[in-house]
């Protein structure tokens, strides 16, 4: 087991890498506030209530 390849160690740097970046992106954008616009919630309970009726 002892053969390491060009392409074996280049796809272990490549994952420890690519997990890092993901901790640090994780990382600076944790508590970001990105509020979305929430739609209009009532037209949504009308709307589930004439399907609840219905069934």
């Amino acid at each position: 087991m002892g053969s390491l390849d060009l392409g074996v160690s280049l796809a272990f740097w490549l994952m420890i890498a690519s997990a890092v970046l993901c901790v640090v992106y994780g990382a600076l954008n944790w508590n970001k506030d990105k509020e979305e616009p929430v739609l209009n919630t009532a037209s949504w309970d009308a709307d589930e209530d004439k399907i609840n009726e219905e069934l």
